[in-house]
């Protein structure tokens, strides 16, 4: 990212100060899904043993939407044991994803925000039957 520059330029017949712009790059809203261990104070129920949390962070592409994600859920007293990405919503619809209005909105709301949004938790339980979580 370039950052905003103010100062003489010697190179400039006119003498004058010359000032690049700030290159805003795109951000793209990922779905990723985090698997969570635990962690005292993480608000998870007591007899659970971990969780899934899926999310919509918003980034310049995926690395930083994990990062910024991860980071987020460490400060929330989560313990991110595993992030599995999705894709943009872009790459999501050319997948052939079906995407309900409502995790539209969520979307929507990271990208205006440049926030992470935690759109479901589930909770895993040790002895819980397979489909069950």
């Amino acid at each position: 990212m370039r950052a905003a520059i103010c100062g003489e330029d010697h190179g400039n017949p006119q003498g004058g100060r010359v000032m690049t712009e700030k290159t805003k790059r795109t951000h793209h809203v990922y779905t990723l899904l985090v698997e969570v261990g635990r962690k005292e104070g993480d608000g998870l129920p007591d007899a659970a043993t971990g969780g899934a949390l899926m999310v919509y962070a918003s980034g310049v592409d995926e690395p930083e939407a994990v990062r910024e994600t991860v980071a987020i859920l460490k400060q929330a007293d989560l313990a991110p044991l595993d992030v599995t990405g999705y894709g943009s919503l872009e790459e999501r619809l050319e997948e052939g994803h079906e995407i309900t209005e409502d995790e539209r909105a969520l979307m929507q709301r990271a990208l205006d925000e440049n926030s992470v949004v935690v759109a479901q938790v589930t909770p895993f339980f040790e002895n819980a039957p397979k489909g069950a979580h």
